[in-house]
């Protein structure tokens, strides 16, 4: 068994030794020839790129409630509510750990979003030991991504250049460079063992590399490195029932990674392409309904009107199997090779119509604000009153993260104490109707809730429910 690791280990190797700048090709891998090969080591590969991982710590202020015990009481509660107004707060310190990747000279730092959310302070600290405060430049909850940056006068910081993601394989070796539990900076090692991982719920624009090399607790943030000593994804989740590694651990693509970096660093907004339709994943079931030889790809369902696939010819019933060559399986993988892009470039869609496979050209567009947001706060005398409401459109659909072709209404904010806090009104929240009055734009709400009425009936739809608000 140690042999075969050992042998292993040593093929990754050889591939390192012997290939360009450029990502090694399938030809190129090669099995040890003899005992020198076999004794080769990854310490080259860490020379390099460890000095470019940085531990993160933050700290923020979380402010609790203190309730007396006595409010668990029914008898107390029926007198005194839930206790707040009467047991104070106090105010307690949170710390958190992770790491980080230098990817520019001059103090450019990725992370994971979740290691630095609410953090009041962030400090990074750099293989020699300094420390530096860090600006946030942006962080993004939907890749799961954060940017940050350290001010370092006249010097040049060691950098992990971006490695091409999609050159990678199912066998290839990596390494995982971070700071599991906080006990300084480590190195693991372990192959590729999955690619494009979308059934991950960590982020909305998911497509993960799936790794065994160990990650732990404090390795989220820090690098997975390529045999060419290349940055080719982000650590940032791991699978376990423990807390520790069992071997399954999810990297985000440096495709991606490198598209949030150049956000932040040009100032520009992260806007993702409009898709501008509705698709479904091609199961078993419905390649034999529609007579394909393999599942795979995602079928059309409806195309938006004036959108970037209308344009590109894409129809109802046509079947998008590839982006630029990049095989797609679902709907989720889809939306990552797009969003991988820029808002401006074009990308070719492989797309299967009956038995006929076509090319077709898609531009990359930024979704539309109509009809605008027209953001609003309800006032008067009226269950709505306090809520913050904006028309549904592409753009803030986007944001949100709902689906593009969602229409109506939605809830964005809902003021404390306000009249829609105490029915039970949360953002999110999409108004259908009020008082049996179909609503479709901001317009309706402030037209309805004008009306004088003693009693009020509001129906929401809140994720896949409908829900019904009677005020009386």
């Amino acid at each position: 068994m140690q042999f075969r690791i050992l042998t292993m280990m040593a093929a990754a190797l050889v591939a390192f030794s012997m290939a360009p700048a450029a990502p090694a090709s399938a030809q190129q891998r090669s099995v040890p020839a003899d005992k020198q090969q076999i004794m080769l080591s990854f310490a080259p590969i860490v020379r390099k790129a460890a000095p470019a991982v940085v531990n993160i710590y933050t700290k923020r202020v979380v402010e609790e409630k203190r309730v007396s015990p006595f409010f668990d009481d029914p008898f107390f509660r029926r007198f005194f509510g839930d206790g707040s107004s009467l047991g104070g707060s106090r105010k307690r310190l949170e710390r958190s750990l992770g790491s980080g990747v230098i990817v520019r000279a001059d103090g450019i730092i990725v992370t994971n979003h979740h290691v630095i959310k609410d953090a009041d302070k962030i400090t990074v600290v750099l293989a020699d030991r300094r420390e530096f405060d860090a600006e946030l430049l942006l962080s993004d909850e939907r890749t799961d991504i954060a940017v940050l940056r350290i001010k370092v006068h006249d010097e040049k910081l060691p950098v992990l250049e971006f490695g091409d993601a999609d050159a990678l394989e199912v066998g290839d070796m990596v390494l995982a460079i971070g700071d599991p539990f906080g006990i300084g900076q480590t190195v693991s090692s372990g192959i590729v063992s999955g690619l494009a991982r979308t059934e991950v719920g960590i982020t909305d624009f998911r497509s993960f590399i799936q790794t065994d090399a160990a990650i732990n607790p404090g390795n989220s943030g820090g690098a997975l490195v390529a045999m060419d000593g290349r940055l080719v994804g982000i650590n940032t989740a791991i699978y376990s029932r423990s807390g520790g590694s069992v071997g399954i651990g999810f990297a985000i693509p440096s495709n991606m990674v490198r598209t949030v970096v150049h956000s932040a660093i040009t100032g520009k907004p992260l806007v993702r392409p409009w898709l501008s339709l509705r698709a479904t994943e091609v199961t078993a079931d419905v390649a034999s309904a529609m007579g394909l030889d393999r599942p795979g790809g995602v079928l059309v369902e409806a195309v938006q009107p004036s959108g970037p696939a209308e344009k590109a010819g894409i129809r109802r019933g046509d079947v998008i199997f590839d982006v630029d060559g990049q095989v797609v399986d679902d709907v989720q993988s889809l939306r990552f090779r797009l969003a991988t892009r820029e808002i401006g470039d074009k990308v070719t869609l492989g797309v299967r119509r009956r038995n006929k496979v076509m090319n077709l050209p898609f531009a990359l567009k930024a979704p539309p604000e109509l009809p605008p947001r027209d953001a609003t706060v309800v006032q008067g005398r009226n269950p709505l009153s306090g809520a913050k409401l904006v028309n549904l459109s592409p753009a803030v659909a986007a944001e949100v993260g709902f689906e593009e072709s969602t229409t109506g209404v939605l809830t964005v904010e809902v003021a404390r104490g306000s009249w829609a806090s105490r029915i039970g009104l949360r953002p999110g929240d999409i108004i259908l109707s009020i008082n049996n009055r179909k609503i479709s734009l901001v317009g309706d709400v402030r037209a309805a809730t004008t009306e004088p009425s003693d009693r009020w009936l509001i129906e929401i739809r809140r994720g896949d429910k409908k829900l019904r608000v009677e005020v009386g």
